[in-house]
């Protein structure tokens, strides 16, 4: 696996991360990592490798886009010297071209989402153990569907940072392609975003086969 022991995995993104954890850090008492894959992930690691107390921090917020990560990473990323930190952004950069179409400040294009993901990857990487990119998605199975060929386009520019750069790749959209051959979407998200607790288990499924978590 991975992590070793004392290590601190920081996740950071959006509202799939959230899912009300504690703030202004999620991590600590009380459910503090909320309720996202986030926490499904902390609890199967440390449960799963005790022995290594690994310190799992959860920064995600809700709304946000690769230029909120890219105003906060200082405060939220390097100040907190972690050793691993997994990012899963993008959505929010594709839906608002979807639901705010008349809103193009509100828009993040596939150029400006890449040159700041890749900024923020290399003020990274030089201070870090390693990173762990996970792609963007859209619940939905036909792949023409403008807002999924959309974040397809999105999702392909996460898996050439990955390559470049020697990240941990996870991706999700080809998962949940996977899944869906067996239940329909709103099985897991009613809005094919924001995923229940099935959802959650099964990102966080994805990103522990990624990390070589294989313990029972």
């Amino acid at each position: 696996m991975l992590f070793e022991k004392n290590d601190t995995i920081l996740f950071i993104g959006d509202s799939i991360s959230d899912y009300e954890r504690a703030k202004p850090v999620g991590e600590g008492l009380f459910n503090a990592w909320g309720r996202s894959y986030v926490a499904d992930v902390g609890s199967l690691l440390n449960c799963m490798y005790p022995e290594l107390r690994l310190r799992i921090v959860n920064m995600g917020i809700g709304g946000n886009q690769v230029r909120h990560l890219d105003e906060r990473w200082e405060t939220d990323v390097m100040e907190r010297k972690p050793h691993w930190v997994s990012v899963l952004i993008g959505i929010n950069d594709v839906w608002r071209q979807f639901d705010s179409p008349y809103m193009p400040e509100t828009h993040v294009l596939p150029d400006e989402f890449e040159k700041t993901y890749e900024k923020l990857i290399r003020r990274t990487l030089p201070a870090v153990k390693g990173m762990i990119l996970m792609t963007p998605y859209f619940m939905e199975p036909n792949r023409a569907d403008p807002m999924r060929a959309r974040m397809d386009e999105y999702g392909a520019i996460v898996k050439k940072l990955a390559e470049k750069y020697g990240c941990t790749f996870v991706d999700l959209q080809t998962a949940w392609d996977a899944l869906f051959q067996h239940m329909h979407p709103c099985n897991i998200a009613w809005d094919r975003i924001h995923p229940n607790q099935v959802g959650c288990m099964y990102i966080a499924k994805q990103f522990l086969k990624a990390v070589g978590a294989d313990r029972a």
